[in-house]
């Protein structure tokens, strides 16, 4: 069976929808009903159910009478009433089943609402069809760009096709208030086609164009939500989450709808729970709630002086002092009701042998200290240092004191104020002596060669 959104190629293949979607999810089966009622025959004289159920692009279902008396199943393409012309889609559901659906949505099947479907597509109606769903990305694209002109802040972020080309609906979400008369206008003229604006909300945006959770599976209004109940704030502080507005809200930049899908369970937990605003009155004086592990049954609880050190306690526990209190009796200390928490066990284990992640933040290793201090060690262990002679200078450099000064070395016996040694003197002397060429700088061979008188 070919996808409901899928164009029909030649011989009457499946030619794709182009959405870069599957058949098994997304809005291509959004909420598929397996008819079970198929293989059963009605009982005599009863007449089959005339109306059928018929989706469109996106998932938009909707229920049309079959008042020809057409022989309809599931995957016929069909041509249905439409204001004006009509529209082209794909039969999901037929038969007693068509009925139930019809009593949860709340549509009436005498009411006068329900339209109805004038035939089977024929070729030309699928190749129309086909053609006009080829051109709504280009258009999407020209639309936004005559959006951002008129300085319009909105965002088209749909366009579908009528079944027989004579209209486009375009889907916007903005914050405010949007006056599009003008850009109706322009709409008008460069697509020369009848134009319908409407508007949804940022909700609905994201189930129509679809995407990835954080979880890692597809966006649940995507896939199979219909209905988007309310979500608030309180939904997170029941199951003990991080108020965390980047972490809450999903790719709408709503609260996400699944905070809602275990708030009945946390509620059921926390029925048995004690108020978290209750103060436990000891003679140590009176005991506030931190924190509470809702699926352990435990409460922790600390003083007002130190609020550093907490206190485990079982809700029983909690529950007598609670008692107690109530009898206008203390209780000596809640550390006589506390319990060990018990530290969590770490079942990971590196199996892929991979290094730390914070190996490069380590610092930098210094120069070889070790092995200096090996070697005064063996220097200190062979003897004393013999004598120096008078006269010879000490070659290591002097040392600097607390205060950053260096410390002056001691003069030689029997050398002057203002005279130097025979060492500093020939050190001198080999100063002002010419370098060999192995030690010139590059570009002094020029310096000395060069005719250019000198500034």
């Amino acid at each position: 069976m070919a996808c409901a959104s899928c164009s029909t190629g030649t011989g009457g293949s499946p030619a794709g929808c182009k959405n870069n979607g599957t058949c098994g999810t997304d809005s291509c089966n959004k909420l598929t009903v397996f008819d079970w009622l198929a293989n059963m025959s009605l009982p005599n004289g009863e007449a089959p159910f005339d109306c059928v159920e018929v989706r469109f692009k996106n998932g938009r279902k909707d229920f049309y009478r079959n008042t020809e008396n057409l022989s309809l199943s599931i995957g016929d393409i069909v041509a249905t009433e439409a204001s004006p012309g009509h529209d082209i889609g794909i039969v999901t559901l037929t038969g007693e089943l068509v009925k139930i659906q019809m009593k949860k949505k709340g549509v009436s099947p005498k009411g006068h609402e329900v339209k109805k479907i004038y035939r089977k597509a024929s070729q030309k109606d699928i190749d129309i069809w086909s053609k006009s769903r080829d051109r709504e990305e280009p258009m999407k694209v020209r639309a936004r760009e005559l959006a951002i002109a008129l300085k319009l802040q909105m965002k088209i972020s749909d366009i579908e096709f009528q079944g027989d080309a004579s209209k486009a609906t375009f889907y916007y979400t903005a914050e405010d208030r949007i006056d599009f008369r003008q850009l109706i206008k322009d709409f008008a003229r460069e697509f020369n086609i009848r134009i319908e604006m409407k508007q949804i909300g940022f909700r609905q945006e994201a189930s129509r164009l679809g995407g990835i959770g954080s979880c890692g599976r597809e966006l649940c209004c995507s896939t199979w939500l219909t209905d988007f109940r309310s979500v608030n704030t309180s939904a997170a502080r029941y199951q003990q989450l991080s108020l965390n507005p980047q972490k809450l809200a999903g790719q709408c930049g709503k609260l996400k709808c699944c905070l809602n899908y275990e708030l009945d369970t946390y509620m059921d937990a926390l029925a048995d729970f004690p108020d978290f605003e209750t103060k436990l009155h000891t003679e140590k004086g009176s005991a506030i709630c931190q924190k509470m592990d809702i699926f352990k049954g435990l409460m922790w609880f600390a003083y007002p002086e130190n609020f550093a050190q907490w206190h485990v306690l079982k809700i029983e526990q909690v529950k007598e002092i609670i008692a107690e209190n109530k009898e206008k009796r203390k209780v000596t200390a809640i550390e006589d009701y506390a319990i060990e928490a018990e530290a969590p066990e770490k079942e990971f284990t590196n199996a892929m042998g991979q290094e730390s992640l914070t190996r490069f933040d380590q610092p930098k290793k210094k120069r070889n200290r070790n092995k200096k201090r090996g070697d005064r060690k063996e220097t200190a262990d062979a003897g004393p240092r013999p004598p120096k002679p008078q006269g010879q200078r000490d070659n290591r450099e002097p040392r600097e004191n607390r205060d950053g000064q260096r410390e002056r070395q001691p003069r030689p016996q029997g050398q002057n104020q203002g005279e130097r040694p025979e060492g500093d003197r020939n050190r001198n002397k080999n100063r002002n002596k010419k370098r060999p060429d192995s030690r010139r700088r590059p570009g002094d061979e020029n310096k000395g060669n060069s005719n250019e008188p000198k500034a």
